[in-house]
């Protein structure tokens, strides 16, 4: 009897223990962490090398980039459950130029397992519209028209010997808000259900976009740079902006 109430002693304790300890995959519903996103520019599969790489187009034809740089915006994540969180004031600008630029840090999101991903490529109608703002959105980025009142959304500049501008230079500067000139796209994609974005308190995941900067000149019209190099807004634009909706970013793979 002794020995028996000194084991009931011993392993009561554990057992109320075990059982009031939370399991690995139960996950506090208040508590909040962090997961990166890694932009790699590419260009049909070719690391992007400014200034110096010669690449083609769809139609066969020569270029090279001297300056690649867009905005992604609004980003908004779906959890397994189907619940949408969005991230406030979640406004990055990515440039080939600025290494450190290229990896950025989304912070503040509640933990959970997510399984879709979508973002604005460029900046939403009403931040267009705001005046003068700081950080990402700042005018001294280059990546606002003071003339136009807008943002760039996406800024591709370089040169081809197919182009008739002068010093045979590309321009393509991507933007507008206003029909039937819209250039606001949305990218989204989801995510393998298997290894979902696993957002923990412990563990901060990372999710790798591979970027084809190409995507500008084919997807819904391949465009020739006998034709068309220079857009500032207008209908070019939104030729170029329909044809990187459909390829500009590509989900490689995640790290969690």
């Amino acid at each position: 009897m002794k020995i028996t109430t000194y084991l009931l002693a011993f392993l009561c304790p554990v057992i109320l223990f075990t059982s009031c300890k939370k399991s690995d995959d139960e996950i506090s519903t208040n508590a909040k962490s962090s997961f990166t996103i890694e932009f790699e520019h590419q260009v049909n599969g070719a690391a992007l090398a400014l200034n110096t790489t010669t690449y083609k187009n769809a139609k066969g034809e020569d270029f090279k980039i001297s300056i690649f740089k867009y905005y992604v915006s609004n980003i908004r994540l779906t959890k397994t459950d189907g619940t949408v969180y969005s991230v406030p004031e979640s406004y990055f600008l990515i440039d080939e130029s600025k290494s450190t630029s290229k990896l950025i840090t989304v912070s503040d999101v509640p933990v959970g397992d997510y399984t879709r991903i979508e973002y604005t490529i460029g900046v939403d109608y009403a931040r267009n519209f705001a005046g003068a703002q700081t950080g990402a959105l700042d005018p001294v980025n280059g990546m606002f028209w003071t003339w136009n009142s807008g943002y760039i959304f996406v800024k591709l500049e370089g040169t081809s010997p197919l182009s008739t501008a002068t010093g045979n230079a590309l321009t393509f500067h991507i933007g507008g808000v206003v029909d039937p000139n819209n250039t606001i796209r949305t990218f989204s994609t989801e995510i393998n259900s298997a290894n979902p974005l696993r957002v923990r308190a412990d563990a901060k995941p990372n999710m790798h976009f591979i970027v084809n900067a190409a995507a500008l000149f084919t997807g819904v019209t391949d465009i020739s740079f006998v034709t068309l190099n220079f857009t500032m807004g207008g209908a070019n634009s939104v030729i170029v902006a329909n044809n990187y909706a459909k390829g500009l970013f590509r989900l490689d793979h995640i790290h969690n």
